[in-house]
């Protein structure tokens, strides 16, 4: 059996999930989410939690165990706690700036580059060398943030442009000279 598909779900307090054929709608204090359920994947609610269950052993089914049990708990975490993503800039110049919605970044090129939120993400600029990403889909949060850092990666001379808080830069020594 999968160990990460046969763990139950935990429901907190004010946090309700329907089941409606093929999917799961999760509900909660700061929004709602629709989770698929996987092909051979059935899904029951008991006490506070959601049980998990698939219908044979085949490799298929039990990736799909696994995968739906995964999605289900980062839909529950998303409308209980939320998912956010923190990027920072180091390099001379290099900064960012709300503009309304809009992420503005000075990242090096002739002109700024700006980033559009998607639907359930915003963003936050606590100071100029700090980009934080908020929302309650934990993968539109990672893609979008993922699309900021493409726009100046670090790069291992210097280390400079737009990396993950916890990421390390492998540094290079360059020339002898």
């Amino acid at each position: 059996m999968s160990r990460i598909g046969r763990l139950p779900v935990e429901l907190p307090q004010g946090v309700q999930a329907e089941v409606s054929g093929r999917a799961i709608k999760v509900t909660g204090s700061k929004g709602e989410l629709t989770v698929p359920i996987g092909e051979g994947v059935t899904v029951r609610e008991e006490e506070n939690q959601l049980v998990l269950e698939r219908a044979s052993e085949s490799p298929k089914h039990k990736a799909q165990h696994g995968l739906t049990r995964s999605l289900l708990y980062n839909a529950v975490t998303g409308v209980t706690d939320g998912f956010a993503k923190t990027l920072v800039i180091a390099g001379v110049g290099y900064r960012a700036q709300l503009q309304g919605q809009d992420l503005a970044l000075q990242v090096g090129y002739s002109h700024p580059v700006t980033v559009e939120p998607r639907d359930g993400v915003s963003f936050e600029v606590p100071n100029p060398t700090t980009i934080v990403v908020r929302g309650i889909d934990k993968q539109k949060v990672g893609q979008l943030a993922a699309e900021i850092r493409k726009t100046r990666p670090p790069e291992p001379y210097k280390g400079k442009g737009i990396r993950y808080q916890d990421e390390q830069i492998r540094r290079k020594v360059g020339k002898a000279g």
